[in-house]
């Protein structure tokens, strides 16, 4: 079985398809039906397609049969063979192919990576033994499960440990979902978390000085307590305290969230310190694991009870990590990984193959380092580093987390490479910069009218004179220039995975780049 992203162009879906040498095709909607009868013809393995919804399913195509007609044949089936299903399943092995999983193709084409019962089981029972779930939770998903995060943290770990899985109707509805099921556990990346935070922040701001004032005293009683948490020194005055501020400021966020939540585990991108530091101090952890595809995927991950924001936690039970330095003097190097989760290898590809996993170590092509307490802590993808024309080596996703932080930046790609000095290309919240415009009584066209006015130019320039003040003097961003549109998965932008493809960008965007440097 292999998954594919709803996103993906027809282009992509055939290439899988092809690949993978599929001969079931399964399909959610019309939608994603048109984009592969667009492709249909070049897929020469495909036999048979099968479509959810009945009303989808056109009689005039051959091979296509609705969810209803599928169950229906499997049941006459059932009748005349009522052992098949008890063999085939006694049938499979633990280190029999259980999956392949595309990889988003961030550089290239994707490559099929090969995955076992054991890889996926081994990865699932190693969490239950560092996570406190038991058979009483209620997990809210959302993310796509051809994902491997959402698949194993998010179901195969909700199913092994007997709890509810909740599916949200859409991205969209994620915010209403939460209040209506009240999950105790979420899966998540951390663009939902900036959202949660960017819209707690903007509601405060719109409201009266004295609503603004209560927030901001209840958030830094709510950082006050767990700092005392930790250190085991309550005081009762901050006892006290955070019994008010909880109930008139931080519950009531809380139960944004459905009010039950133990925690969340955020995965699939690095996890902005700040963020973490706001949930915690409203009573909510945000958990940050890290592992890849081609890991199935945990590798390490933060405790309840051990936990650190800025790393990726500790190691998980049955993996080894090392560090593979390229310059000694420097405390990071190329992250690698052993255990019984790593994958068997890329499917058709037997020297990229080999190119990742040597002796048994997976290359995980992340740059990172272990610190004295035993957290992993990841510095950048080996690939994103670049060497400035002065000689400085750039880790770019430190930094561009730092600015995509702000409440008027959506999108931040950093150029750098063989250049004398650091730029940026900057995605605008637009909605941010809008009220902006408003409450300054900017007047314009439209975004690209917008974008370019003095007083917006002047906004920019301020909050990265503000932001990149704790960053070394050629880790600045000297000029910027101004987007008037998001970067997308439709335009080849991004990955399914919501991830910059940057050698794209800095393509498309060359001559924007190079009026920077002009």
């Amino acid at each position: 079985m292999c998954l594919s992203y709803p996103s993906l162009t027809p282009k992509d879906i055939g290439f899988i398809i092809n690949n993978s040498e599929s001969k079931t095709v399964v399909v959610s909607n019309k939608l994603l039906l048109s984009k592969f009868l667009k492709v249909k013809d070049e897929c020469p393995t495909v036999e048979n397609i099968v479509v959810f919804n009945d009303k989808d399913a056109d009689t005039s195509i051959t091979g296509l049969y609705s969810l209803t007609q599928l169950k229906k044949m499997g049941e006459e089936h059932m009748k005349f063979n009522p052992g098949m299903f008890a063999e085939l399943n006694a049938s499979v092995k633990e280190y029999d192919l259980c999956t392949i999983i595309y990889t988003s193709g961030t550089t290239g084409e994707p490559k099929g990576v090969l995955l076992t019962h054991n890889n996926i089981v081994s990865n699932v029972i190693a969490c239950l033994d560092i996570l406190p779930v038991t058979s009483k939770e209620l997990f809210l998903s959302f993310l796509p499960l051809c994902h491997i995060f959402e698949r194993m943290a998010g179901f195969y770990l909700g199913l092994a440990s007997g709890s509810q899985v909740a599916f949200a109707q859409s991205i969209e509805t994620v915010p209403q979902n939460m209040v209506e099921v009240r999950p105790t556990l979420m899966t998540a990346v951390p663009r939902l978390f900036e959202r949660f935070y960017s819209r707690v922040m903007k509601t405060v701001e719109a409201g009266p000085e004295k609503k603004q004032k209560i927030f901001h005293w209840g958030l830094q009683i709510g950082k006050d307590y767990v700092k005392a948490k930790k250190a085991g020194k309550i005081g009762t005055v901050l006892k006290l305290k955070h019994k008010v501020a909880d109930t008139l400021v931080l519950k009531k966020i809380r139960e944004r969230t459905g009010g039950r939540l133990k925690f969340f585990v955020s995965g699939g991108a690095a996890l902005p310190k700040h963020l973490g530091e706001f949930f915690e101090a409203l009573g909510i952890l945000v958990i940050e694991g890290y592992g890849l595809t081609e890991s199935s995927p945990v590798i390490a991950c933060n405790r309840m009870e051990a936990y650190k924001f800025g790393s990726v936690g500790k190691v998980v039970p049955g993996v080894q990590v090392k560090i593979l330095k390229e310059y000694p003097e420097a405390p990071d190097g190329e992250i690698l990984a052993k255990g019984p989760n790593i994958m068997q290898g890329y499917y058709k590809l037997p020297a990229d193959t080999a190119e990742t996993i040597k002796n048994g170590w997976l290359h995980t092509g992340d740059i990172g380092y272990i610190d004295d307490e035993g957290f992993l802590l990841i510095t950048d993808r080996k690939k994103n580093l670049f060497k400035t024309s002065g000689g400085k080596y750039v880790a770019p996703t430190p930094i561009e987390n730092l600015f995509l932080a702000n409440k008027y930046i959506e999108q931040f790609v950093l150029i750098g490479d063989k250049r004398t000095f650091l730029s940026a290309l900057i995605v605008p919240d637009y909605d941010g910069l809008k009220d902006f415009a408003t409450a300054n009584h900017v007047e314009y066209v439209d975004i690209p009218d917008l974008i370019k006015k003095k007083e917006i130019i002047q906004l920019y320039e301020k909050e990265i004179v503000s932001i990149q003040k704790v960053l070394a003097s050629y880790e600045k961003v000297r000029k910027f220039a101004l987007m008037e549109r998001a970067f997308t998965i439709e335009d080849g932008e991004m990955t399914p995975s919501m991830k910059i493809r940057r050698k794209i960008v800095e393509h498309k965007y060359q001559e924007e780049i190079e009026r920077m440097y002009a």
